[in-house]
This record gives C-alpha cells, sequence and structure tokens, in this order.
C-alpha cells in the first residue's frame, strides 16, 4: 500500500468512527458503501490490527481503534493543511474551515452554522467541512488541530483550550404518543416514572452525562438508562415505547413520538465554543456564535 494510499484509507477509517455508520460515512466522503469498506479492510489488513466492529446496528470500534484514532485523525488532518497550504502558496483564495458539532445540535441548526462559516469572510471562498462526534472526540480533535474550531456540550474538560461564553438552545422532552404525559394539560415530571431514559452514552461526556442524571434524581426520578448513541436513537426508543429522551429537535409530527414541554430552563442544551489557544478563528467563532446565540430566540 502506498502512502498515498495508506492516508485514503485512514481518511475512510476517521469518518466510519466518526459517524459509525458505513453508509453515513461514505455519503460524507461523497463515495458508495463498498469501496470504503474494502478501504478500511486494506488498513487493518496493513496494520494487522481489527479496527471495526461490524453489526446490524452499526460500527462500533475496537480496543486498537480506541487508540488509533486520535493518531488518524491527526495525520489525516496534518495532509488536509498541507495540500491546503500548498493551494495558498500557489495562489488559491480558497479557505477551508474544519469545525465540528456534536449530535445532540438540532439539523437545522446545524445547517445554519455551516451557512455562517461558509460566508464569515466575504473576502474569499471558503469550504466548510463539518464532523459530527461526541463532545469527547471533538475536544481531542481541537487539541490535535484535526478541526480548527468546534461547538461542544457544557460542562466538559477543556484544558489547554480557549472557549466562548455559555450559550443555550431548547430542548424538549420525548415520550411515547400513547403515554399519558403526552395527552395531559400540564405534564409533571412524576408522570414519566416506570419510563427508561434513553440518552447518549457517559463517555460522550462524563461531566455533562453525570448532571444531566442528577437533575431527574433531585426531581424525584429514577429511570433506568439505556444508550443511545444519537437523536435517531433516542426516537427510535421512545416510539418502540418504554422510553422517554430529551431532544433539541423541534416539535413536529412523528407517529409514536410526542413532545412534553418540561423543565424549560433547566433541560436547556448549553453549549460552548473551542478552539486552540493563539489560533486565529475569531471570524469562524463569532459566526457560530450568532447562529447559536439567534437560535434560542
Amino acid at each position: 500500500m502506498v502512502a498515498m494510499d495508506l492516508l485514503r484509507h485512514l481518511s475512510f477509517f476517521v469518518a466510519v468512527a466518526e459517524e459509525g455508520h458505513f453508509g453515513n460515512a461514505a455519503s460524507r466522503l461523497g463515495m458508495t458503501q463498498p469501496p470504503l469498506s474494502q478501504g478500511v479492510r486494506r488498513l487493518e489488513q496493513r496494520l494487522g490490527a481489527e479496527l471495526v466492529q461490524r453489526s446490524a446496528r452499526g460500527v462500533g470500534l475496537t480496543d486498537a481503534g480506541r487508540q488509533l484514532l486520535p493518531r488518524a485523525r491527526l495525520l489525516v488532518a496534518d495532509a488536509a493543511r498541507f495540500e491546503d497550504e500548498a493551494h495558498r502558496i500557489a495562489g488559491g483564495r480558497d479557505a477551508v474551515v474544519r469545525w465540528g458539532v456534536p449530535h445532540s445540535v438540532a439539523d437545522g441548526v446545524v445547517v445554519r452554522c455551516v451557512r455562517a462559516l461558509r460566508d464569515a469572510d466575504e473576502s474569499r471562498t471558503t469550504r466548510v467541512v463539518t464532523t459530527t462526534a461526541s463532545t469527547t472526540e471533538l475536544v481531542d480533535a481541537v487539541r490535535t488541530g484535526s478541526l480548527d474550531v468546534a461547538v461542544v456540550e457544557h460542562p466538559a474538560l477543556l484544558t489547554g483550550l480557549d472557549s466562548g461564553p455559555v450559550l443555550k438552545l431548547r430542548r424538549w422532552v420525548v415520550v411515547p404518543d400513547d403515554h399519558p404525559a403526552a395527552v395531559a394539560k400540564k405534564a409533571q415530571v412524576r408522570m414519566l416514572r416506570g419510563l427508561a431514559l434513553a440518552t447518549g452514552p457517559r463517555s460522550d461526556n462524563p461531566p455533562a452525562h453525570d448532571l444531566f442524571v442528577d437533575l431527574w434524581r433531585a426531581r424525584g426520578l429514577d429511570p433506568g438508562i439505556v444508550v443511545a448513541p444519537g437523536p435517531r436513537e433516542i426516537l427510535t426508543h421512545v416510539a418502540a415505547g418504554g422510553h422517554f429522551g430529551v431532544t433539541a429537535t423541534a416539535p413536529t409530527v412523528m407517529p409514536g413520538v410526542a413532545w412534553v414541554d418540561l423543565l424549560h430552563e433547566d433541560l436547556a442544551l448549553r453549549l460552548r465554543i473551542v478552539w486552540r489557544s493563539g489560533s486565529d478563528v475569531a471570524p469562524s467563532a463569532a459566526a457560530l456564535d450568532r447562529v447559536l446565540f439567534r437560535a434560542d430566540r
């Protein structure tokens, strides 16, 4: 395998690891799934280690995959920056902004952030590369330089990074549409007793996860926890019955799921914009700040 193939296959591995799904990773990379899967297998063969575990539910990382992912991100990011710098030296005017966002931010807000980043510098064309991952992964990616800037959940461990103020986005409780809380004139927290809480894994961001679980316990609810890797999985658990969850997606018509307005202020999704100390990302950070500030208005 030549060096170019190695970098290409490393980018495949990074995309699959971040998306947790071969199909989603292929869409992100603008390719079909078979060559993506083949590239990851060839990388595993070259390294002599299994990196991902394939299942009907999606893709998980092996111990080797988890340990090698940060280095793979760094190599892919360095190669991309090298190419960007070469274009700049050759007289190209295009700029590239690599940013990240957690799964918990609603799609509509993410799209507005991308548009704001694209238009942040009117003097040149800006290409925006978006990474969706857990807060822990995003913080690591900013630290290593794989990302220029990221939106992360608050609180989080941000040692070595600069950050903006805490911003809030509204969230709603979602319950099965045949649950009493779905039709109550004024739903109460106690009505959720007996339902398990579908939420992201603690490893996504331990400080925020612990505060979230403690919030329910402080209000007399001690639900069983069912891990749901992303917003889609939360909604599927709720629609299946026996679960409730929290989402930043505004109320919409969805069979099997009902939106309930509970603990409006306490359940707000708290976010911060982070970047490496000394990096010149002021226009990008300001653009993201404007979108997130307006999103809750």
